[in-house]
């Protein structure tokens, strides 16, 4: 094999610390002021490149808030794990993970305000079909009510646990929240109102 074939791992290593900065930097400018109001020269002169490398590495705006958006969609996925028996517990953790990661929140708030489906950015997630399988599952066996579509459930769930984030209708909770005792009455709402909802075994204690 020609060395020439393996790019030298310091070149590799500088590559990643670059596109690290554009992804920081991108997302920044994206929650901030949206994808129409997004500049690929801001971005770029926040990351400590130019736009020629910006593109290099993405292609374009959209391109780059598609990377942007997974960026943090995965993170949150990966975070919270998922178990139909424990709705409310998944609740709650989306709630922690929203809390750490408003970004997410604001990216997406922004790409329905402005028409870009954050099902097509993220190329068909195969862990949406996968929890929808198991509530279906859990309503089989009758831990979750079966008065809905399993994909309706998942849905009011998000949207409940995601009501004190950005893009919720309360005031938004954040980590400098005070006292953290508004965190601790607002997971407890939480788990009672999806406990409540999907007629699930769980309960407060």
């Amino acid at each position: 094999m020609s060395p020439r074939s393996t790019p030298p791992a310091r070149s590799t290593r500088k590559s990643d610390a670059t596109r690290s900065r554009l992804l920081d930097a991108a997302t920044a400018d994206f929650a901030a002021h949206g994808i129409a109001g997004a500049r690929v020269d801001r971005i770029a002169t926040a990351a400590g490149i130019n736009k020629a490398q910006l593109y290099a590495y993405f292609g374009d705006k959209l391109s780059l808030f598609g990377a942007v958006y997974r960026l943090h969609a995965y993170a949150v996925v990966d975070s919270v794990p998922f178990t139909a028996d424990d709705l409310p517990g998944y609740a709650v953790g989306l709630y922690d993970a929203s809390v750490e990661r408003p970004e997410l929140i604001r990216l997406t708030a922004w790409a329905r305000l402005e028409g870009v489906m954050t099902d097509d950015l993220v190329g068909g997630d195969s862990s949406v079909d996968a929890k929808l399988r198991a509530i279906a599952e859990a309503q089989r066996s009758g831990t979750v009510s079966a008065a809905m579509e399993p994909r309706d459930v998942l849905t009011l769930v998000l949207a409940m646990a995601l009501a004190w984030s950005p893009a919720g209708p309360s005031a938004t909770a954040t980590t400098s929240d005070a006292p953290s005792s508004d965190h601790v009455r607002r997971k407890r709402a939480l788990r009672e109102a999806v406990s409540g909802a999907f007629a699930l075994s769980s309960r407060v204690s």
